[in-house]
């Protein structure tokens, strides 16, 4: 049984507290050293990870390059959180909260930076008028399931996978917490895929493509190795729109963005082409 934890009056930091994340956990903001973000020459620079947050926005900008959207063109550079990249002056200048991903739109007479993942999505949807609805009612219901993702993934990231994949030590509590609220969520997604082919309806919309890195990958097996632990198999319309949104092309691409493990021949480092993508399998 684990030793109950004793509160101390005022907390303090005593030092790294173990975990794959232990060595870039810290109570302060701010940068922790200098360094200029790299410019490629596209109107888009995005500095990421090829994590869920992070493949939301190259699925986004590839799905728009699939509509024939020339403009979407973008740059897309590497931050590597474990060694501490997302703590360059460079990068918390586009980004406060140092978090990937962040985005710097330069094809205004003064750049624009944009950073967490759901701002990023709604704002290329309205600057390029694709995937949200102008219909009141659809609009609303496209944010709806937008921002229950941006509130619930926390919980399956944060919460779930940190304890069942990260944590130096399994604590139960901890796990069984956090799994009940992410078998919940698939509940909540598994229900409402029920009756409609897409998150917010029959239209693939920024819900989709940013609910589906999270929940979609979890329940194809490719996100903690927990598909068993969670019998994902279950939750039978959120499997089967997992795979719709999978068919399709610009999110096989997207996923591959940034990547850093796995098979060495699907990771796509950088993207600054789409022939960057003829050097990897798809």
């Amino acid at each position: 049984m684990t030793a109950t934890y004793e509160l101390p009056k005022v907390w303090r930091d005593e030092g790294k507290n173990g975990g794959e994340f232990a060595n870039i956990n810290r109570p302060v903001s701010g940068p922790t050293h200098k360094r200029d973000l790299p410019v490629g020459e596209h109107p888009f620079q995005v500095y990421s990870l090829g994590t869920p947050n992070g493949v939301k926005v190259s699925i986004m900008f590839e799905e728009l390059l699939e509509l024939g959207i020339t403009e979407a063109e973008y740059d897309a550079f590497i931050i590597k959180i474990t060694e501490g990249d997302q703590f360059s002056s460079g990068f918390v200048g586009v980004n406060p909260n140092s978090k990937i991903p962040a985005m710097v739109d330069r094809s205004h007479d003064q750049p624009i930076r944009i950073f967490e993942s759901g701002s990023i999505l709604l704002y290329l949807a309205e600057k390029f008028d694709s995937f949200l609805p102008k219909n009141l009612v659809k609009r609303t219901e496209v944010m709806n399931w937008l921002f229950w993702q941006v509130g619930s993934a926390p919980y399956l990231g944060g919460g779930f996978g940190h304890f069942y994949s990260y944590a130096p030590e399994k604590i139960k509590y901890c796990i069984d917490r956090f799994t009940m609220e992410t078998k919940r969520q698939l509940d909540v997604l598994d229900k409402n895929l029920a009756s409609r082919t897409f998150c917010a309806g029959e239209e693939y919309t920024i819900a989709d493509i940013a609910v589906w890195p999270w929940y979609g990958e979890l329940v194809r097996g490719n996100l903690y190795n927990a598909a068993e632990f969670l019998d994902v198999t279950s939750y039978r319309n959120v499997s089967r729109w997992a795979d719709l949104v999978y068919s399709r092309d610009p999110v096989k691409r997207g996923r591959l963005v940034n990547k850093t493990w796995g098979d060495e021949d699907q990771q796509l480092k950088e993207r600054h082409s789409s022939d960057d993508f003829k050097a990897i399998r798809i």
